[in-house]
């Protein structure tokens, strides 16, 4: 195992240069020890053989595999075969991906992952007859096969694969889709980020990539934040063609998809791989779009009163709060409020994430090249969840570091699923994360006697809320009105612009300017591009955290149990089975308000500090 360096890093403050400690940098040796390394050649080697012989073995075989007297444990066997080669597939990418995301600009780990990218899809393409042939054996025979042992283990697996069933094309459509998709949409969503990398904002003399200029729109000094957002409208807009020509090329290619496979609405896809109903998440947008004025248009509008304005503009809507002191936390300081919040919660929670501060799991400096923002990589069973962060000691850092470590810990208590039945659709998949957010804030909270510092936390969660809740249902309604719009042809730059400002207004409400330049702001949002309707995922988990939290302080001494076993379910189960512990039910419109009113609550307990 190679020892990298941890990275001294100082965040620059009101007050001065304040050293936020070593920052640690991932060890990927743990995937493979290097991009030319005899293990990792070996492993492309052997994945590149395992799916021609899968396919030479069983290919045509399967109807007669479940027609065996011993069908369940025949076709079981298959099943792990096919597992075991999805998480070595699985490891290769990660590893591909993850060195990718450590410095995007450089040449050499954009032409590695392009490599793989393309090694693993031709060899994946020999094993995409086999989800499709199991979903063409007779619906009956395979009920009583899952219910037999020891094919009951994949039962949650076959059961999900087959409501894809109906959307399914012909195998050698499926094939073309499958092998293009390195020309088609994997190239544009490289495209989209290696641009984002390179962009520089220039302000004051200075040349910054996006995330510290991003930061620059959170600092105390208004001038600061107005030149950071005018910097970023500057870079973007002079980027627009590019990024409009990127959105309408993705929006097409998912519309083609959907109309060949079936799908009626825009989102349809995104629910089913979600797992979950239309009507649940109409029902959820229906309750926040009618919760705008009380959540957004009223909290801003108490903002703007803190600042003395009618209106904010927009680089002031995450703006801290005027004569309260910025603290800056160093990375010791952070891990210890994180793992001491998750350790009150539960000892086992906090020894797994506590792994991935002393295992090297976690990427904290932010750098020229590195993805910005921050994510938490499942990889494969087999191995073990990484952390990329960029960290710069802001509270809000602190947070997504609570966040991701959040994703962390449900990851590997899933991956005793498998490869096949560990990811968890997203509807649960913020769960953990924004849970883990919550026990941090809180633990902040109480910490901070302060008045004036209290106040400023509390704004802060607020804040947090309704980036999560209100910001994220805006960015799924754009995405809709964008690839309904888009239906009907392309879009130019200056028409998204309008759909996003016209979203916008609706959402963050009359407090808050849009002035000239916030126009440009969708262009850099990565969801948009990556994952398409993914961010609805972000409220419904922010207010299942908030029904979760308030089960939890009426102290059920069965939560934490519940909890663990909501996590450990990974993919195998329904989001109603795993909620009916704790008396929720995503389904009943009251669930919603639950959820929402937590907020509601917090801007109404900032009200009567205003005096």
């Amino acid at each position: 195992m190679i020892e990298r360096a941890p990275h001294p890093v100082l965040a620059s403050t009101a007050s001065g240069g304040v050293e936020l400690g070593d920052l640690p940098v991932w060890t990927l040796d743990h995937l493979y020890p290097g991009m030319t390394s005899p293990e990792f050649l070996a492993d492309l080697e052997a994945m590149a053989s395992e799916c021609a012989a899968f396919a030479a073995h069983y290919k045509g075989q399967l109807a007669g595999l479940a027609a065996r007297p011993d069908g369940a444990a025949a076709l079981c066997e298959v099943i792990r075969t096919y597992e075991a080669i999805e998480d070595r597939m699985g490891r290769i990418m990660s590893y591909a991906g993850l060195i990718y995301a450590g410095d995007t600009t450089k040449p050499a780990h954009g032409k590695f992952y392009g490599d793989t990218q393309e090694k693993v899809t031709a060899a994946s393409s020999d094993l995409l007859f086999f989800q499709l042939e199991l979903n063409q054996l007779d619906d009956a025979l395979v009920d009583r096969l899952m219910a037999q042992p020891p094919l009951d283990h994949f039962a949650p697996w076959l059961t999900d694969l087959r409501k894809d069933k109906p959307f399914q094309l012909e195998d050698r459509i499926e094939q073309l889709f499958h092998e293009k998709s390195t020309t088609g949409r994997g190239a544009w969503n490289r495209l989209f980020d290696e641009t984002l990398a390179t962009l520089r904002f220039e302000i004051d003399g200075e040349s910054l990539t996006l995330e510290p200029t991003l930061t620059r729109m959170q600092d105390p000094d208004e001038n600061k934040r107005r030149s950071a957002a005018m910097a970023i409208s500057k870079t973007l807009a002079a980027n627009a063609r590019l990024f409009a020509l990127i959105t309408n090329t993705l929006a097409k290619d998912k519309e083609i998809s959907d109309r060949w496979r079936g799908f009626t609405d825009v989102a349809d896809s995104r629910h089913l791989a979600n797992r979950v109903e239309r009507e649940v998440v109409d029902a959820m947008v229906a309750a926040i779009e009618a919760a705008y004025p009380r959540l957004s248009h009223r909290y801003y509008a108490l903002k703007a009163r803190w600042f003395g304005k009618d209106k904010l503009e927009f680089w002031d809507r995450n703006a801290p709060l005027p004569k309260v002191p910025q603290a800056t936390i160093g990375w010791k300081e952070a891990r210890a409020l994180v793992l001491d919040a998750y350790g009150d919660f539960s000892p086992k929670m906090a020894d797994i994430a506590r792994r991935f501060f002393d295992e090297g799991w976690i990427d904290a400096p932010s750098r020229p090249g590195k993805s910005p923002g921050a994510f938490a990589h499942p990889t494969v069973p087999s191995a073990h969840p990484y952390v990329l962060l960029n960290y710069l000691g802001k509270p809000r850092d602190v947070m997504t570091l609570a966040h991701e470590l959040g994703h962390g810990v449900h990851q590997v208590l899933a991956g005793g699923n498998g490869a096949l039945m560990a990811p968890t659709p997203l509807t649960l998949a913020e769960t953990a994360s924004v849970f883990g957010e919550m026990l941090t804030f809180r633990r902040l909270l109480d910490r901070t006697k302060e008045p004036a510092a209290r106040k400023a936390l509390l704004a802060g969660k607020v804040e947090d809320m309704i980036n999560t809740v209100v910001r994220q249902i805006a960015f799924y309604t754009f995405e809709r009105k964008l690839h309904t719009e888009r239906r009907n042809g392309e879009l130019t730059a200056e028409a998204i612009n309008e759909i996003w400002m016209s979203v916008q207004a609706g959402s963050l409400g009359p407090s808050i300017r849009l002035s000239e330049g916030y126009e440009v702001y969708w262009s850099y949002i990565p969801h948009f591009v990556h994952s398409p309707f993914y961010v609805y995922a972000y409220a419904f988990g922010d207010c299942l955290v908030n029904s979760l939290y308030g089960v939890y302080q009426k102290a059920d001494p069965k939560f934490v149990d519940h909890y663990f076993a909501l996590l450990s379910a990974g993919g195998t189960k329904h989001h109603s089975e795993v909620l009916a512990p704790f008396g929720l039910d995503a389904r009943d419109p009251a669930f919603w308000q639950i959820g929402l009113s937590v907020i509601e609550g917090m801007i109404i307990e900032l009200e009567g500090m205003e005096a």
